[in-house]
């Protein structure tokens, strides 16, 4: 197999674990939403920030320990403190839509809300796939660099080393 086709592997592997935890998380920011909305009077875009933080965390939890769990695991404050950055950056486009939606165009009824806040999470994913793959779980150094470098070192320590001289 190439290289190229089992990066492409990794890829897709990926993105198919990304999508896994991401659809559950939608499913949860909907389910959150859509409780909220029906048991309280908050204004929909309130109600959608709360269902977004919830599903941030629940995100967090299903990137960090499954999609992601062979990334670097070093420096987990940095990695949260990034993850949230990153996430709260989301959910300001996410928000953002339904917020130009809702009082932009007046569109407030239960299905108009839930089809701006499913376009929202649509584009806030596509921002939080680059950014957290990118910046947050960093991947770890490659097997094969790892294995060469190795064998380098290896190949080194064998080596026999010059004598010096004593003047």
């Amino acid at each position: 197999m190439e290289p190229r086709s089992s990066g492409l592997q990794r890829l897709v592997r990926e993105v198919a674990k990304f999508g896994a935890v991401g659809g559950a998380g939608v499913l949860v920011n909907l389910g959150v939403f859509n409780l909220v909305r029906h048991v309280s009077e908050l204004p929909v875009v309130r109600a959608s920030i709360i269902a977004t933080v919830v599903a941030i965390a629940f995100n967090y939890v299903g990137f960090r320990y499954w999609t992601y769990r062979d990334r670097d695991k070093n420096g987990r404050t940095k990695e949260l403190t990034l993850f949230l950055i990153f996430s709260a950056i989301g959910l300001v486009i996410e928000n953002g839509v339904l917020y130009l939606a809702t009082y932009g165009f007046g569109w407030d009824s239960p299905l108009q809300s839930n089809v701006s806040k499913f376009v929202g999470i649509g584009v806030a994913t596509l921002f939080r796939f680059w950014s957290y793959r990118t910046w947050v779980f960093r991947a770890m150094p490659a097997r094969e660099a790892v294995a060469g470098a190795e064998s380098i070192l290896e190949q080194e320590s064998k080596k026999p080393t010059p004598k010096q001289r004593v003047p």
